[in-house]
């Protein structure tokens, strides 16, 4: 790789991950969540049983107050319900709500057409060496992320 393309790469990386961003947005306006909310609930619609705020906190890479302000306006939305853990009640399960399946549903449409769009002027054989190259970059981010690097908001 010469120098010039080395020097492109991390800024058509950034450029690529913005459009990507902006696409997010423009999709979930219309179902009135923010990309923190639809990740929240797309963890909460992946488990096969409620999870602890805790948990879900923990999954989010978030600290627990903020994972409770998420579900706040998720519960708000009528997207997800809450109840007491039998097991600990002073714990709170949170499990997606039918209409918060719904929305799960319509948000993985969406996400199919956006990417769709997004590599539809690569060749199937291009599509896959991409998938295999950032999937060699994405490690996990705690081991990672250095002490002053912030946690993700979610």
């Amino acid at each position: 790789m010469d120098s010039g393309s080395e020097h492109d790469l991390p800024d058509l990386f950034l450029r690529t991950a913005r459009r990507i961003r902006r696409s997010m947005h423009a999709r979930l306006a219309p179902l009135g969540l923010t990309p923190g909310q639809a990740r929240a609930l797309r963890i909460l619609g992946r488990s096969e049983q409620p999870l602890r705020m805790a948990a879900l906190a923990g999954q989010l890479d978030i600290v627990p107050r903020s994972a409770t302000t998420v579900v706040d306006a998720l519960e708000s939305a009528g997207l997800v319900s809450r109840a007491a853990d039998p097991a600990n009640r002073r714990s709170t399960l949170v499990t997606p709500t039918a209409a918060g399946r719904a929305a799960l549903e319509r948000m993985a449409e969406d996400r199919r057409r956006a990417a769709a769009d997004l590599f539809a002027t690569l060749s199937p054989e291009q599509r896959e060496s991409l998938r295999e190259l950032l999937a060699l970059l994405d490690v996990d981010a705690a081991d990672q992320c250095g002490p002053n690097e912030p946690r993700r908001a979610g």
